[in-house]
């Protein structure tokens, strides 16, 4: 028996989930999405490696001026080049693999393989630089000033 304008059987089924051509689609695209983002990724992780040892060098050589104005003591700052290593007292900045550390220092100062920057109770210091370059090739070089005492930066290209 029929009733008016009602259907007992369903005449179309459709199955819920994607089709094979949606699924191709959907992993291409978030294959360029990783293919772009990868690579910015890595380059966004070095460069805040870089900037990173930049702060804690500059941190460092600040430390030591102040130090040595409040303890009335002279403070040495070692940099050892060779193990990428800026000592200060008991602390260390030792900058990741890769990364390139020279150093400019008062000759009467240095021991062997270490250059010394020295800072004064009056506030000024032995003067010198530290150059810190990056595995990309971006550096820069700290100048103290050896009246003053204080530390400015100048950015510099892969030499």
């Amino acid at each position: 028996m029929w009733v008016t304008g009602v259907s007992t059987a369903s005449t179309t089924s459709r199955r819920s989930g994607f089709t094979l051509l949606e699924l191709v689609a959907a992993l291409a695209i978030a294959s360029i999405v990783v293919a772009v983002a990868v690579p910015a990724s890595v380059r966004l992780y070095d460069s805040m490696r870089y900037r990173e040892a930049v702060r804690d060098v500059i941190g460092l050589l600040v430390s030591a001026r102040y130090r040595a104005i409040t303890s009335g003591q002279p403070q040495n700052v070692e940099v050892v080049p060779r193990e990428r290593l800026v000592r200060l007292g008991g602390q260390d900045v030792r900058l990741p693999e890769g990364f390139k550390l020279a150093v400019e220092s008062a000759s009467e100062l240095n021991r062997q393989d270490t250059g010394i920057i020295r800072f004064y109770p009056e506030g000024g210091a032995s003067g010198g630089g530290v150059d810190i370059e990056s595995p990309r090739g971006r550096g820069i070089s700290l100048r103290i000033d050896w009246l003053m005492g204080g530390v400015t930066q100048e950015t510099y290209a892969a030499r």
